[in-house]
């Protein structure tokens, strides 16, 4: 098993979780954050972090959000690793209670 980042990172892009993180398995977009599920040791501590629950243990992901698992391993292994904690994104306040994002993910730097 390993964590996973779902919907409601799109558009927020907050980095708390990468700061905390001890295997530095987080990759950046230009909107999103991911997981590499070949370096996270699911020791869950990014998932606390979140301000907007968007982490989620493989298992606990939401019936509509299952496919962000291959999400997160197929962009991981695209996007540049991103190890220290950065300014969220402009409109992030604004995109943090938005639902139904998948179509805004932007999976090209």
């Amino acid at each position: 098993m390993t964590h996973v980042v779902g919907e409601s990172c799109i558009g927020c892009k907050y980095t708390d979780c990468v700061s905390v993180c001890p295997v530095e398995c987080f990759h950046e977009g230009p909107n999103f954050l991911v997981i590499d599920p070949e370096v996270c040791i699911d020791c869950g501590v990014c998932v606390a972090e979140c301000p907007v629950e968007a982490i989620y243990d493989e298992k606990d992901l939401p019936d509509g959000q299952k496919d962000y698992v291959a999400l997160n391993a197929r962009l991981a292994a695209s996007w540049p690793l991103i190890t220290q904690s950065t300014e969220p994104l402009p409109e992030a306040d604004a995109w943090a209670s938005r639902q139904d994002k998948r179509d805004q993910l932007v999976e090209v730097a």
